[in-house]
């Protein structure tokens, strides 16, 4: 049987080996609690949720794996899906790549997905994939903004801005995860695009600088990313929308 006609998967990479600063002290922002359970869990899910989504790969900060490998097994996750945890590096870049790294020969579609990003619904995951599959080398979820954004000169902090122009709103985007990917071409746009300083946080910026075409499709309100802890209680009010929703 050749390559050519052996089935194609779809997995997912998560890079989970940040610290979330932004949060506050304690423990690393993908495994603080949502609902009692670690928001990489709900991210895990998230992925899982998707049918067509086989392969979850997580990868761990780099002393850690071994207690993110315990985490998983202590939750509830679908059996269909396959879950591989593995070191990451010191950048999002880095932990990405080692998560490529990491994918059997099978897979041909990628997805990468923010662990602070736990409430993704499954219909946005399932709009990724089926653009990717059919044909898109890159695909992004956004929103449309819904503030005016001004390009201003950075300067001290607390002190005024000058601004140096308004960008049209009707062209911006909003973006979110999962961004999906022809494999080949993220391997080949992580090998060429060299890591500086905090290395990439956006995938489809690293093919965009290969030249190669990213498309837009619609992203979710419910996708936002938990930074702050003003987002954990938005992200509480969700899912407990969602669980009394499901009561019924």
């Amino acid at each position: 049987m050749s390559d050519q006609s052996l089935p194609r998967r779809t997995a997912a990479v998560i890079p989970a080996a940040g610290r979330g600063v932004r949060l506050g002290p304690g423990a690393p922002k993908a495994l603080r609690a949502l609902g009692g359970t670690p928001m990489l869990v709900h991210a895990v899910r998230a992925m899982a949720a998707s049918r067509q989504v086989s392969l979850v790969v997580v990868v761990a900060p780099p002393d850690g794996a071994h207690g993110v490998r315990y985490l998983l097994d202590e939750h509830a996750l679908p059996e269909r899906t396959e879950f591989l945890v593995v070191p990451g590096g010191e950048t999002r870049q880095e932990s990405v790549k080692l998560g490529l790294d990491a994918l059997p020969a099978d897979v041909s579609a990628v997805l990468v997905h923010d662990a602070a990003r736990p409430l993704v619904p499954v219909d946005t995951v399932d709009a990724v994939v089926e653009a990717v599959r059919a044909g898109a080398l890159a695909v992004v979820p956004a929103l449309p903004l819904a503030d005016t954004v001004k390009e201003v000169e950075p300067g001290a902090p607390g002190e005024p801005e000058p601004v140096l122009s308004t960008p049209v709103r009707s062209r911006l985007r909003a973006v979110q995860t999962p961004q999906g990917f022809d494999r080949d071409t993220l391997v080949r746009a992580h090998e060429r695009v060299a890591v500086s300083g905090e290395g990439a946080t956006d995938d489809a910026g690293l093919v965009e600088q290969l030249g190669a075409p990213v498309v837009v499709v619609p992203g979710h309100e419910e996708a936002f990313k938990v930074t702050r802890p003003l987002d954990l209680v938005l992200a509480e009010a969700v899912l407990a929308r969602r669980r009394a929703n499901d009561a019924f």
